[in-house]
């Protein structure tokens, strides 16, 4: 599930003579830029390598096209009041039909990074791409409401016609994908379909081959080392600052790939990265000291903001291949025991060094309004409880224990199951042996092992009736603060509705078609209040279902090299929005 928008941009566009420039605000950065700040290198981390360049078949929150369309997307939001305001649009769009047709002018005068200009042929050819299943883009659940498609239409080189299903809330998140050059995908596309474009841009590919809408396009990839992406030389044109210097300011944005976070924590601390994230108190105890002994100069601010990312374990209910994993799996007794055998609160004392808290929904941690809205309507918390957990295994027929502890059934079979996580994460590492540990205290066998990244989301995304895991201990980030809910994660069928995914999509159960129905009602409900309440009841029958079991929220940090300068103002950071904006930072 990924955030759709992530620059904001001025409210307003100027003069007609100025309309190929969008002016960036100056009160979006404390500290202001001059024109003697200009180039450099922003130095990253990642602690999985990329998986590949094509914008269409990438799966992982954190990948090479997410970063290159940086500064892509028709709408934004205003970090200081969350609203909509255009961007590579031109002006706001004519909506009409009851809210269902939106009509939208494109800015003109943007180019990609080899100099073709930017049209609507660009965002029609995206979205035919991402809704042919047969691409298997993980963005296709965007382009579909209640099942059936959002239609795009050109009625001009510079104008777009979108027309919705239904009414949505999240309409302006949904206009806002990047558009991918036609002239590359779609040439593919009408020459040799699904296939042909699958087949571009992989990690092989010379990066002189490599085209980009947005701030950043590839320079350099070195396969388990680095990644280098330069500035797109033809973003500056439309982008600037207040002072109408063209944005970025920085040259290159290098990525480079370490062990873990435990790596990429030193790395920050040797002052060999510019920021990180913090995972714990132990993290903030080893910044503060560097900070303190003169080895790094660094900002650092603890506990900002709640968390807007989730973690969470889910069982396959697809396993043809093992019918008994299957029937257990589907059982939502057995689901409730595993949330009574999750000791959250071990796992935010011992995994986040006591900043974070429980949580219990999909709905992230940051958006409180949501959550205490769905307490309130009686959604349930099945909390650690050993005892209640053994009393739910019993009713599914686990009540005696072999030799070695471990609950057996009538045949003497084993309750046990394979829970994995990607490797390098230590804080999911350290949520799932606390899980094991504790699973093993009621007699439940956690065959626990931490596995490559990519591997992971390959089995997490895999449909069929034998997909080919048990349990995966993961978490998602992304989405946006208007319906706090995942478009590809809540409703059957959908790219990331990890627990059920069978071929054809169908749910499994009344509650996840009560999930679905709730999902597409609340998207519908334009008012905040009735949709926060539609919200409620959603949390309420996923507290029910247990269909993913929700651990714990972390809290938000910020930390960076006092090398870096363009941050927001210490009031406007927080997990949503970061604490800066990549255009503005500059290198002091």
């Amino acid at each position: 599930m990924k955030k759709a928008l992530t620059l904001a941009l001025a409210l307003t566009v100027g003069t007609a003579a100025a309309q190929s420039a969008f002016v960036w605000p100056a009160a979006w950065t404390a500290e202001q830029n001059t024109a003697n700040k200009r180039g450099g290198e922003l130095r990253l981390s990642a602690i999985s390598d990329f998986k590949t360049m094509n914008p269409f078949t990438s799966s992982e929150a954190d990948s090479i096209p997410d970063r290159m369309e940086t500064g892509a997307g028709l709408f934004t939001q205003d970090p200081r009041n969350d609203e909509f305001i255009p961007y590579m649009a031109a002006s706001a769009p004519v909506v009409s039909n009851n809210n269902k047709r939106f009509v939208v002018k494109i800015r003109q005068g943007m180019k990609f990074s080899d100099g073709q200009a930017i049209t609507a042929d660009d965002w029609i050819t995206t979205w035919k791409i991402h809704t042919d299943d047969k691409v298997g883009s993980n963005s296709r659940d965007n382009f579909f409401l209640v099942g059936k498609p959002i239609t795009i239409k050109k009625l001009d080189n510079y104008t777009l016609q979108f027309d919705f299903p239904q009414t949505s809330s999240k309409a302006l998140v949904l206009m806002s994908y990047a558009p991918w050059p036609d002239h590359v995908f779609g040439k593919a596309y009408r020459e040799g379909g699904a296939d042909a474009v699958k087949k571009l841009w992989g990690l092989s590919t010379p990066a002189s081959q490599i085209v980009s809408p947005g701030m950043w396009v590839v320079d350099s990839y070195r396969a388990g080392e680095r990644t280098v992406f330069k500035k797109n030389p033809n973003w500056g044109d439309w982008n600037k600052d207040s002072r109408g210097q063209e944005l970025p300011y920085l040259n290159t944005m290098s990525v480079r790939i370490v062990a873990d976070a435990n790596a990429s924590l030193a790395a920050f601390l040797a002052g060999q990265i510019d920021t990180v994230a913090m995972r714990n108190a132990d993290d903030l105890a080893q910044t503060k000291k560097a900070i303190d002994n003169g080895s790094l100069k660094a900002f650092l601010k603890a506990n900002v903001s709640p968390q807007a990312q989730s973690q969470w374990i889910t069982f396959n209910w697809n396993k043809a291949g093992d019918p008994a994993k299957q029937k257990l799996f589907r059982d939502v007794r057995f689901r409730r025991a595993m949330s009574h055998i999750a000791n959250r609160q071990a796992m935010v004392q011992l995994a986040l060094g006591g900043l974070g808290s429980e949580t219990y929904f999909s709905v992230y941690p940051i958006f409180k309004n949501q959550i205490e809205a769905g307490l309130a309507a009686g959604a349930p918390q099945y909390k650690y409880d050993l005892a209640q957990a053994s009393k739910l295994l019993a009713q599914i027929g686990y009540t005696k224990k072999n030799a070695q502890g471990y609950l057996v059934d009538k045949s003497g079979k084993v309750l046990e199951f394979n829970l994995s996580t990607n490797a390098g994460n230590t804080v999911r590492e350290q949520l799932g042996r606390i899980f094991a540990d504790e699973a093993k205290k009621v007699g439940v066998k956690v065959n626990f092992t931490p596995i490559d990244f990519n591997t992971l989301v390959g089995q997490l995304t895999s449909k069929g009736e034998n997909r080919p895991f048990d349990a995966i201990l993961l978490g998602l980030s992304g989405g946006d603060n208007v319906w706090s809910f995942g478009q590809n994660v809540v409703p059957c069928g959908t790219n990331l509705h990890s627990y059920n995914n069978p071929t054809d999509g169908k749910c499994a159960t009344s509650q996840e078609q009560l999930m679905t129905k709730l999902y597409y009602q609340g998207d519908a409900e334009l008012n905040d209040a009735k949709r926060r309440a539609i919200g409620a009841q959603l949390m309420k029958a996923e507290g029910e279902l247990q269909p993913v079991i929700y651990l714990v929220g972390g809290n938000y940090h910020v930390a960076f090299n006092e090398r870096l300068g363009g941050e927001f103002a210490a009031n406007m950071m927080d997990a949503y929005y970061g604490h800066r904006l990549q255009a503005l930072t500059f290198i002091k």
